[in-house]
């Protein structure tokens, strides 16, 4: 089994490919499938299911990403990326991987399985969401999905090991831009011009003190900016700032109370500036929120300290959040031990970690 899931991994990664356009990705993926007895469907752009009818009422879902990322790769690894600029450098690789041979055991195993099985190969992880699209299709409802599980490999967590929590593990994320509309004059007639750069700076300033100040210093979140451009010259009052940053919080309720002061801050300078202020958050991805009955009845089929509990949510995100808004969900991370950072260019781990992973899914294919 650990020869075939690494080579699924080290022919995967040779071939990265990004966003929705993933042909080699999933004519891979297809040949592999289609001698083990499933029925295989594409439910949104770029994505591929294998159904194994197991004959029972409900379906057990596993979801695995396949996108990669616009980076150069420098791993030096034998098995390096053939496509230029582009890398598998955030464990995509390893998670097809893992749910190929997730694959095997589902056919082997059919006749003992108490659900039917739902392997979701999804696009767009990395961009804008596939797992959204496949929500949106109505497949979990069309194959009567009861529960769905992911794994992500997470580098710094000890090698082979199981980790997860109830409740929020990963974050939901929205990027914020304010646009602030001024009037230029000369600087020395200022008093002429409607200053954009000073509203500007005034706004950073409301908005970092309203988050310190207003919300639990212990709770978990991230409202800043980044990028801050403004005028055109130095002897110009300037007419136009654009301020972009970034929100990471743990509840849609944190979200929306945060966005809510954010335009009441632009309201107020509007009015005492008399200037004008666009804001606006992208949609971004739910936090990913594991189901608290769901994870306690995988620790009590997999037995005491099978999963470990992470001691605090993960800043990162994760489209899987999509699917628990519609049916119960655990995510769950398997350590790499100590390997560079996801997204780094030389990201690489040992392979042998993701029998461990396939195993932990067998196990839930058995779960009551």
């Amino acid at each position: 089994m650990e020869e075939r899931i690494i080579k699924y991994r080290r022919d995967l990664h040779q071939i990265p490919e990004l966003d929705r356009t993933l042909p080699e990705t999933l004519s891979y993926v297809r040949q592999v499938l289609e001698p083990l007895g499933c029925t295989l469907f594409s439910p949104a752009e770029g994505a591929l299911c294998a159904w194994f009818d197991a004959g029972k009422k409900g379906t057990v879902a596993f979801r695995a990403d396949m996108d990669a990322l616009p980076v150069a790769e420098h791993s030096g690894a034998p098995y390096c990326s053939r496509h230029p600029g582009v890398m598998h450098a955030c464990g995509h690789d390893g998670h097809m991987a893992m749910l190929l041979e997730l694959a095997h055991t589902a056919a082997r195993r059919r006749e003992e399985l108490p659900r039917n099985v739902l392997l979701i190969f999804q696009p767009a992880e990395e961009t804008d969401g596939g797992a959204k699209d496949i929500c949106d299709s109505g497949v979990l409802q069309q194959y009567h999905v009861e529960r769905i599980f992911g794994l992500h490999l997470w580098p710094g967590l000890p090698s082979g090991t199981i980790w997860s929590a109830p409740g929020p593990v990963m974050a939901k994320n929205s990027e914020l831009d304010l646009v602030i509309e001024g009037r230029s004059a000369h600087i020395t007639k200022r008093h002429l011009g409607v200053d954009a750069l000073w509203i500007g700076a005034e706004a950073l300033r409301r908005i970092y003190a309203m988050e310190a100040g207003e919300f639990p210093q212990n709770e978990m979140r991230v409202l800043r900016f980044g990028r801050m451009v403004s005028g055109t010259v130095r002897n110009a009052v300037s007419s136009r700032t654009e301020l972009e940053g970034t929100v990471r919080v743990f509840s849609m309720e944190t979200f929306e109370r945060l966005a809510r002061r954010v335009r009441e801050i632009a309201t107020d300078l509007e009015r005492e500036y008399g200037c004008r202020i666009t804001v606006r958050f992208s949609e971004g991805y739910p936090p990913v929120t594991n189901d608290p009955a769901l994870l306690r009845g995988v620790e009590e089929h997999l037995g005491r300290g099978y999963v470990s509990r992470l001691e605090r949510p993960e800043l990162a995100v994760d489209d899987f959040s999509f699917y628990q808004l519609h049916v119960p969900g655990v995510y769950a991370f398997l350590g790499l031990g100590n390997t560079p950072a996801l997204h780094a260019n030389n990201f690489d781990f040992d392979e042998r970690v993701l029998s461990a992973g396939v195993r932990y899914y067998e196990n839930l294919l058995l779960l009551p």
